[in-house]
């Protein structure tokens, strides 16, 4: 059925700061240059990868504040999440702030899912300045959803890599940098989906359900964006999506890319590439809005897909649900 899944902003929310960290294989990948801050290695003077993950996503929150030339009181909101259980990363992470906590939930999605939510608030005029924050880890993410980095079990050819990194972005009521114009919120999709390391076949049907809404409600094709980035299909989903849109009469050309295909370097074994909360948060938060900054981009649609399975759903016969949130940047 048909709905009118996008919102049209009158008071387009400025992109006034943006930060990324990640870890070394990340930053030896292809938007290594980009990043802010690349750590020397994936424990980042932890004792534990989770309170790596948290000091990760503190990093990224004082980084963009500080970007943004505001200090932690001046924010009135927090809208962030990541992929453990109860979302903790980013809870113990604005436990260390004094602004207020929405703690957001769409797996690898979140980013979108979070600057969709705060661009509405600021839009409607209850807030002025909302950071938004996503990150994930690749050793935390492996041993809650998969199997402990000791067991070294075998990664078949549709597994991806799940990012270690942090995203994030200040928006604002008013203040330089680009604006979002719309966002889109995606509905849940299952297409039965059951293999857990076959994420991008799971969550294409989801990208295409949002993209095909978007399209319409806004009455826009892909040759009106100068990018069109999904998040985390990784090599095999992207190549489904491109089929499901032309099946749909919207060819997807060279200005459509996808997060997790384009992360890594092909040396780098990570089978069809990156994946996680962090992935597209980081690639936003560094190559794309500086190209934004850089005059290369007007007008890009970020939509990144999120699985929404849990530990144990899987290992109970449940398939893989998926959804899909997006934006419009524009300069």
């Amino acid at each position: 059925m048909e709905r009118e899944q996008t919102i049209i902003l009158k008071n387009k929310p400025k992109i006034v700061g943006f930060y990324a960290i990640a870890g070394p294989k990340e930053g030896k990948g292809n938007f290594g240059p980009y990043f802010d801050y690349v750590m020397k290695n994936d424990h980042f003077g932890e004792d534990t990868f989770e309170k790596a993950e948290r000091k990760m996503m503190e990093t990224a929150l004082s980084g963009v504040i500080e970007k943004s030339k505001l200090t932690a009181k001046e924010i009135d909101l927090m809208i962030g999440g990541d992929l453990l259980n109860q979302i903790i990363s980013s809870s113990y992470a604005a436990r260390a702030f004094e602004f207020p906590f929405i703690g957001v939930y769409g797996a690898c999605s979140t980013m979108a899912e979070s600057m969709a939510v705060g661009s509405v608030l600021i839009d409607g005029g209850y807030c002025k300045h909302i950071v938004c924050c996503t990150g994930s880890h690749f050793s935390t993410a492996e041993r809650q959803y998969r199997f402990p980095l000791e067991l070294g079990n075998q990664r078949p050819p549709t597994s991806q890599w799940t990012v270690t990194g942090a995203g994030a972005c200040v928006l604002s009521k008013e203040g330089d940098g680009p604006h979002i114009s719309s966002v889109t919120f995606g509905k849940v999709v299952d297409w039965g989906i059951g293999d857990v390391n076959d994420m991008g076949a799971a969550m294409a049907p989801a990208a295409r359900d949002t993209m095909l809404n978007h399209f319409k409600n806004t009455n826009t094709k892909p040759e009106d964006y100068d990018l069109i980035v999904t998040g985390d299909l990784g090599k095999l989903g992207a190549e489904i999506l491109v089929d499901l849109m032309e099946e749909e009469g919207y060819k997807l050309g060279v200005n459509y890319g996808d997060c997790g295909q384009m992360y890594f370097k092909y040396n780098q074994n990570t089978l069809c590439g990156g994946s996680g909360a962090g992935c597209s948060a980081t690639v936003l938060n560094s190559y794309i809005l500086k190209k934004f900054k850089e005059g290369q981009y007007k007008k890009v649609l970020f939509m990144p897909t999120g699985a929404l399975l849990s530990t144990t759903s899987s290992q109970q016969g449940d398939t893989v649900p998926g959804v899909c949130h997006a934006i419009v940047i524009e300069a």
